[in-house]
């Protein structure tokens, strides 16, 4: 049995509302404002266009977040690792690690594992 159209959109109404910030932050710590604004409102158009696609997923969240740093790279002309993308949320925007996993999909044990190789790589707490 398929969803209805109503729960579809509520669900998306709550994935655009639980990511928004952090996705917006994300792009804000790569880009000019105005810029980090129209990337994060493109993603978000994208997913509400493939939403049916992206609920299929196993982690919707890891499809989206995967789109969007992708995004990000093109627009600023830099490919961050997954580290350096883990500790600039954790150190720069001061998310949790459960917060980081919800974020991009990833499992917190994941999460902490790039922390750890972020401080070994000692990659600095100002950096992004």
């Amino acid at each position: 049995m398929k969803p209805s159209p109503a729960v579809l959109t509520n669900a998306y109404y709550a994935f655009y509302d639980l990511h928004r910030p952090t996705y917006h932050a994300y792009a804000a710590a790569h880009l000019p404002t105005e810029e980090a604004r129209i990337a994060t409102t493109k993603l978000f158009e994208t997913v509400a266009s493939t939403w049916t696609s992206v609920v299929a997923e196993r982690r919707p969240s890891a499809c989206a977040w995967q789109w969007f740093t992708q995004t990000i790279a093109r627009r600023s002309g830099r490919t961050p690792t997954a580290i350096e993308d883990t500790h600039l949320l954790h150190h720069k925007l001061m998310l949790s690690i459960d917060q980081i996993a919800t974020a991009t999909g990833a499992e917190p044990a994941t999460v902490c594992a790039r922390l750890a190789a972020a401080r070994r790589e000692q990659i600095p707490r100002s950096d992004n």
